[in-house]
C-alpha cells in the first residue's frame, strides 16, 4: 500500500470510517437522509447547525441514528463581534432588494443566529463522532468538554497561519479550505476572507507541512481525481459538498441542483451579498447587480442575512434561479446525479485505482 492510502486507511480506522470520504457540513443543505447515506457507505455524514435551535439539533441526530450507527460530524460558526449598524445604509439595501424580492421591513435586519452557548451544550449532549468549528476556535472550556467525552475537534482553517492557531488550541484535525470551495469561507477574520483566497493545491502542502495533526483537504474536490490528488499532497482524508448535492438524497431546490450541471469554474465567484460573510456562489443576475459600483455595499452578517431572506424565501419559491442563493464550489459541473452512497464508492475506489 503507498504512503497516501495508508496515511488515510489510518484515518479511517481512527474515526471508524471504511472512506476517507467525509460529506461537507453545509447548513440547510444536510438532511439527515444524505448523511445516513454517506455514513452508510463508509464516509462520515455531517450537520452544519447554525440555524438550528436546539430541539432542532437533537431531533437532527434522532433521525440519522434511527436510521445508521455510522460517524457523523456536527459544525456550527464561532460568532463574531457584534456587527456596526448604520440606519442609513440599512434603509439603501432595503430599497435596492425590493426591486428583486418582496419590500424588505426594517425589523429584518435585526434577527440573529440561535443562541451559540445553547447550541454548543446541545452538540455536547448528542455526543457526535466530531464537532467542527468555522470562522475561528472554540473556547477552551468548550474544548475541553470535547475532550472529556471522546469527541473529536476539526478546525475549518483558511491560511497556514489559522492551522498552527486551530492546532494550538487543541484541534485533533485541521480542515484546509480552499478557495475553491462552495459556500461562505472559513476565514477566522472576516475582513480577511475576500483578501486571502489562497487554493486548495498551494494550502494543503503548507498546512501539512505546518501541522502534526491529520489534515482533511475541502474545496473543489468532486471526483475520484481530486481525492487521489489531495491525498497525494499529504491530505488523510477529504470533504466533499458540492460534489453531493446533485444526490438523490440532497434536499436543495430542483433550479440550483441543475445549474450546477452547466456550472463551469468562472460561473462561481466569492461575494457578501447573500450573507454579509463571504461565499461562493453561482453568479446570477442579482449577484451581478448586487455587485456593482452603483449598488450598496452589503452590511455585515447577519444584518445582510436578514435583509436578503424575502428575497431568498422568494425565489426559492418561484424556483428563480436569477434571484437563488445557490452555493457552488468551482468544481459543481463534476457534481453526479446518483444515490449519495454510490458517490462514496466511486471518489473513493476511483482515488485508489489512482494512487495504486
Amino acid at each position: 500500500m503507498n504512503t497516501a492510502c495508508a496515511r488515510a486507511e489510518q484515518f479511517c480506522r481512527r474515526f471508524g470510517l471504511r472512506a476517507p470520504i467525509l460529506l461537507a457540513p453545509m447548513a440547510g443543505a444536510c438532511p439527515p437522509q444524505l448523511s445516513v447515506a454517506v455514513a452508510e457507505a463508509g464516509g462520515m455524514g455531517a450537520c452544519g447547525v447554525l440555524l438550528m435551535q436546539p430541539d432542532d439539533i437533537a431531533a437532527w441526530v434522532a433521525q440519522f441514528r434511527a436510521h445508521s450507527q455510522g460517524a457523523f460530524q456536527l459544525n456550527l460558526w464561532i460568532p463574531d463581534p457584534a456587527p456596526a449598524r448604520d440606519a442609513g445604509h440599512e434603509a439603501a439595501l432595503r430599497a435596492f432588494l425590493g426591486q428583486w424580492g418582496p419590500p424588505v421591513p426594517a425589523e429584518a435586519a435585526d434577527g440573529r443566529p440561535p443562541d451559540f452557548a445553547a447550541q454548543c451544550a446541545a452538540m455536547l449532549d448528542a455526543r457526535p463522532n466530531v464537532v467542527s468549528s468555522i470562522m475561528g476556535v472554540y473556547p477552551p472550556e468548550f474544548v475541553r468538554e470535547l475532550k472529556a467525552r471522546g469527541i473529536a475537534w476539526f478546525a475549518v482553517a483558511t491560511t497556514v497561519a489559522e492551522a498552527r492557531q486551530a492546532e494550538a488550541a487543541g484541534a485533533d484535525a485541521i480542515v484546509a479550505q480552499g478557495a475553491e470551495a462552495g459556500g461562505h469561507r472559513g476565514s477566522f477574520d472576516a475582513g480577511s476572507a475576500l483578501r486571502q483566497q489562497a487554493g486548495l493545491f498551494a494550502l494543503l502542502p503548507a498546512v501539512v507541512d505546518a501541522v502534526r495533526v491529520p489534515v482533511v483537504a475541502a474545496g473543489g474536490i468532486a471526483d475520484a481525481r481530486g481525492v487521489a490528488a489531495a491525498l497525494t499532497l499529504g491530505a488523510s482524508a477529504v470533504l466533499v459538498g458540492t460534489g453531493f448535492l446533485r444526490s438523490d438524497e440532497s434536499s436543495i431546490h430542483r433550479a440550483w441542483a441543475d445549474a450546477l450541471a452547466r456550472t463551469a469554474p468562472e460561473d462561481t465567484v466569492v461575494s457578501r451579498v447573500f450573507s454579509g460573510r463571504a461565499g461562493r456562489c453561482i453568479v446570477n443576475d442579482y449577484v451581478r447587480a448586487a455587485a456593482a459600483d452603483t449598488a450598496p455595499a452589503p452590511a455585515p452578517y447577519p444584518v445582510q442575512r436578514g435583509l436578503t431572506a424575502a428575497m431568498r424565501k422568494a425565489a426559492a419559491q418561484q424556483g428563480n434561479l436569477q434571484h437563488m442563493q445557490a452555493w457552488a464550489g468551482q468544481s459543481a459541473a463534476l457534481a453526479q446525479a446518483r444515490p449519495a452512497g454510490e458517490i462514496v464508492h466511486t471518489l473513493w475506489q476511483g482515488a485508489r485505482a489512482l494512487l495504486d
